[in-house]
C-alpha cells in the first residue's frame, strides 16, 4: 500500500486501501500500525483534520483492531 506523507510532528504517513478497508499510519518513529475495517469517511477525516494526530488519537488509535508491520 502506498503512503503519503502528512503534515503532523507525530505522524509521518498514511496509507488507505478502500476495497480493503485497511488504513496504514507511519508514525515519527518508524513504527507503522495496520487498522482493519477502517470506513473510507473515516479515512477522509482523517487527512482532513486541523490537527491530524488529534483525530488519529480520538477516532482510530483504540476504536479500530490494528498490528504492528514495522
Amino acid at each position: 500500500m502506498e503512503r503519503r506523507k502528512v503534515s503532523s510532528s507525530q505522524i509521518r504517513s498514511i496509507g488507505y486501501d478502500g476495497s480493503s478497508q485497511l488504513l496504514e499510519v507511519e508514525m515519527s518513529d518508524g513504527t507503522i500500525w495496520q487498522y482493519s475495517r477502517v470506513p473510507t469517511e473515516v479515512h477522509r477525516r482523517l487527512l482532513a483534520a486541523p490537527t491530524i494526530a488529534s483525530y488519529y488519537r480520538d477516532n482510530i488509535e483504540e476504536e479500530y483492531s490494528r498490528k504492528r508491520l514495522g
